[in-house]
């Protein structure tokens, strides 16, 4: 397998004589927030972390996503949390782009790499702590679940080199979805996966469906459909979508196209 390749955000400032123009929009049906957005002015420091800067992504908003949030930590070396989550009742999803960190988890000790990812339930007692010379860079998904008598999510951990891409049908593997959650379980009220798009090979249709969407660009660029809008995104850019979006894309230039996909699933509406 070709090591995957995962662009993180570094910040900084541009310079004064930049001009100010990018594709950063804000609508009631999606939000793109283009990877030149991602400067040292606009991260926060959370009061439970240590030697940590964020940037957030996506946060409940009227008009907007509301199911989930989804947050970009920047830890230094010995920085991290000793306890990060605020909320018993929340779970989350944690995906590493850059560095190396170390993750207790119900008293498991897991190291993390590019590419290493976790699923801690609610109520789960964990920790994460920056390793190695440089700064580690991941995403932190945050969600409260939602109960169904019966059902209780497991800790996951895992790589992304370790799980089988599953081609999408009759695209000839053009098309694939890296499920870093068992799809078959229904405990899960969340799913986060990778997409990869070939050159060329698209989602051939207006897709429109009650799922909330976080997508980040890991590598390459492509050209996405946004309700009425064609939108260009390269690698470090973020897309948030409401529920119904019409979403379609397809992927441009030499490489693969591929991105990081949070989606809400397998729960009832709620009146």
């Amino acid at each position: 397998m070709i090591t995957p390749t995962y662009f993180a955000p570094h910040g900084g400032m541009p310079g004064q004589k930049e001009l100010m123009t990018s594709r950063a929009v804000v609508t009631e049906a999606y939000t793109v927030i283009p990877r030149g957005v991602l400067r040292d002015i606009v991260t926060t420091v959370l009061p439970e972390w240590q030697g940590t800067r964020s940037w957030v992504l996506s946060r409940p908003v009227a008009g907007g996503a509301v199911t989930f949030s989804q947050t970009i930590l920047e830890v230094s070396p010995g920085g991290g949390s000793e306890a990060p989550e605020p909320q018993a009742e929340v779970e989350g999803f944690l995906f590493v782009m850059e560095g190396e960190v170390s993750l207790t988890a119900a008293g498991q000790t897991h190291t993390l790499t590019p590419g290493g990812y976790a699923f801690l339930p609610p109520g789960t007692e964990w920790s994460l702590t920056g390793q190695g010379a440089g700064p580690s860079r991941l995403h932190w998904f945050r969600k409260r679940y939602q109960d169904v008598p019966g059902l209780t999510p497991r800790i996951v951990v895992g790589r992304e080199q370790d799980v089988e891409p599953s081609p999408m049908p009759d695209t000839e593997g053009r098309w694939a979805t890296t499920r870093l959650l068992d799809p078959s379980d229904l405990a899960f009220d969340m799913h986060v996966n990778i997409v990869t798009f070939q050159p060329g090979a698209s989602i051939p249709f207006m897709e429109t469906h009650e799922m909330e969407h976080g997508l980040y660009v890991l590598q390459g660029k492509g050209v996405y459909r946004l309700n009425q809008d064609w939108v260009e995104v390269e690698a470090g850019d973020y897309m948030s979508l409401r529920a119904f979006c019409p979403q379609a894309c397809y992927a441009g230039g030499d490489e693969p196209f591929r991105y990081l996909l949070y989606k809400d699933v397998n729960r009832q509406v709620m009146l």
